[in-house]
């Protein structure tokens, strides 16, 4: 063993161990990480727009799935509580209130929706994670304006869901609609 290597530079057995660098002290280790942040959040941070747009990304799949959840889980309760057709026709009695209940829900699965989004473009983007959050928003409102746009553009020109012709069309006056006995969805007042 030399006599010229440090004691940083020896495991307790007391073998040499090449290519290290005697350990910084505490207080200057926490300086040093300290430093490299700053620097790497200078270079680094900022808005990133990709990592925003994958939020965007996250958030709007997570909105899908947690309706469709929510769906099902409504369709569920209906058919567990064995809900015939003149119960549900008295919903109508109590429309403001579910309308209450699936508005917070709605209000949640957005909530949940976006938190995920803005955490996923946090994480890809390292720093800032506040402003990847409001990137998140803003990809979901220029997408929305862009979307909108492109309706009022194209018109019904490109309107796919009126040339399917699977969707049934309901009238709009009570002299245009059938006899209420031969729609069973309709409740008998009708």
């Amino acid at each position: 063993m030399s006599t010229s290597s440090t004691p940083s530079e020896h495991d307790p057995n007391g073998s040499t161990r090449l290519g290290t660098q005697p350990r910084p002290s505490e207080a200057g280790s926490e300086a040093h990480r300290e430093t490299v942040r700053a620097r790497e959040e200078r270079h680094y941070g900022g808005v990133k727009i990709g990592s925003a747009f994958f939020g965007w990304l996250t958030a709007t799949g997570t909105a899908v799935l947690l309706t469709a959840l929510l769906a099902a889980a409504g369709t569920a309760v209906g058919v567990a509580t064995n809900t015939d057709l003149g119960t549900a026709s008295n919903a109508t009695q109590s429309a403001g209130t579910i309308g209450l209940v699936g508005g917070i829900a709605l209000l949640v699965v957005l909530f949940v929706a976006y938190f995920c989004g803005g955490y996923v473009a946090g994480r890809m983007a390292r720093f800032n994670g506040l402003k990847q959050g409001a990137a998140v928003w803003l990809w979901a409102v220029v997408i929305a304006v862009v979307l909108a746009v492109l309706g009022v553009v194209a018109g019904t020109k490109y309107n796919v869901l009126a040339s399917l012709n699977s969707f049934p069309g309901f009238p709009s006056t009570k002299e245009m609609s059938p006899p209420p006995e031969s729609l069973p969805c309709l409740p008998s007042q009708w």
